[in-house]
């Protein structure tokens, strides 16, 4: 057995996942929306099936997909991309992720990763070869720092992983932070990796900066979106990848190689949905704002420390001011005791290094955050 694979443990998204369902609690943990998605999208990729074409499609994607991915970027980001020869379809942002590393990554090659981060970086990047050089990002305001980079970028530095918005923290990296960034890897001739899933779910008046927009970036970045987070379709599985056509070709050389393709009635589909007017993105994005402040004043109302959330569907509370100093036994006893699944932030450090920190979905309907915030009402009165 592959000892990076072999060794893994459950991630913490199944064990809380199962104890919800197990013990009928809220799941506030796992971070997928509780409504069904944009009914003329799904309708038509069900027209698709129906009536379209239920063979394979071209293995970076059905052309009218990549146009469709193309002009998005260029309307919402003034990304000037070739839809031809600088974007390509994957099965997911993750297998995206996947063929990014296992393409652009030789063993012994180091690689720059933010913590928290997303369970699937730190393994996919073993399984390549490379060597993990991880900077903690630091409560409550989880930005980047200069020294801290200086420490991790070296001549031996290959490619940097960078996820903005960043999951689970709800950090949202602006021009100041990218630009730090930018400069590190055009010093050290650095490839960045940038996981932008959230890009579209942000909050109070921000817009989402790509990395690759930054001077001496444009050739140096692959992009990765996700349509099942723009659309809140999780289960879709259709994610983008865009980037300068050198850097394109060795990733779909790995990605032919890992699903080879997605269904193209979802394709047909995802390329309808990024065509939509403005108004569907900012009407979304107000919906989602407005669940997000309805569970922050019912957890401040009920004794919690809330972190700013600024985007994803996350937000996180701060365990300290309760006299928690354990956030998984923490997650635990409110699974138990009170029937609310949460995640605690701990899994997203390789050192579990901060730990009383505590994420919650915020993606839901009102009376499933009422419901959870009745459970709550007496957990910030008591002590571990």
């Amino acid at each position: 057995m592959n000892p990076v694979l072999a060794d893994l443990p459950t991630t913490i998204f199944t064990v809380m996942s199962g104890l919800a369902r197990e013990l009928g609690a809220i799941n506030l943990g796992q971070g997928f929306p509780d409504d069904p998605g944009p009914e003329d999208v799904r309708r038509r990729a069900a027209e698709a099936v129906l009536h379209g074409d239920n063979q394979y499609p071209p293995m970076m994607g059905l052309p009218t997909l990549r146009s469709a991915i193309a002009a998005h970027y260029a309307h919402h980001q003034g990304l000037d991309l070739d839809p031809m020869a600088e974007v390509m379809v994957t099965s997911g942002a993750t297998e995206a992720i996947a063929a990014a590393l296992f393409a652009l990554i030789a063993p012994g090659d180091e690689v720059v990763l933010f913590a928290p981060l997303y369970d699937a970086y730190l393994p996919l990047v073993r399984r390549a070869g490379g060597v993990a050089r991880i900077v903690p990002l630091q409560p409550p305001h989880f930005r980047l720092d200069a020294s801290a980079l200086a420490e991790a970028f070296s001549d031996r530095t290959k490619l940097v992983v960078l996820n903005n918005p960043l999951n689970p923290s709800a950090t949202v990296f602006g021009r100041e932070d990218l630009a730090l960034l930018a400069g590190f890897c055009t010093r050290h001739d650095v490839v960045a990796v940038c996981d932008e899933v959230w890009e579209h779910i942000v909050f109070d008046g921000a817009r989402h900066c790509p990395l690759m927009a930054l001077p001496g970036m444009r050739a140096r970045t692959v992009k990765i979106g996700s349509a099942g987070k723009i659309f809140g379709l999780t289960g879709w599985k259709v994610g983008f990848v865009m980037a300068a056509p050198p850097l394109l070709r060795v990733v779909a050389n790995a990605h032919q190689f890992l699903t080879f393709t997605t269904p193209p009635a979802l394709q047909e589909a995802v390329a309808y949905g990024l065509a939509k007017e403005d108004g569907y993105f900012d009407g979304m994005r107000a919906r989602l704002a407005a669940s997000r402040d309805r569970l922050t004043a019912g957890l401040s109302e009920r004794g919690f420390r809330v972190l700013p959330s600024h985007g994803t569907y996350f937000l996180n509370v701060d365990l300290a001011p309760l006299g928690w100093t354990d956030d998984v036994a923490f997650c635990d006893a409110l699974v138990r005791r009170h029937g609310v699944a949460a995640i605690p932030v701990s899994a997203f450090y390789p050192d579990a290094a901060v730990r009383h920190i505590v994420r919650l979905c915020f993606a839901k309907a009102d009376p499933v955050l009422d419901a959870a915030l009745d459970r709550l009402a007496s957990v910030a009165g008591e002590r571990a």
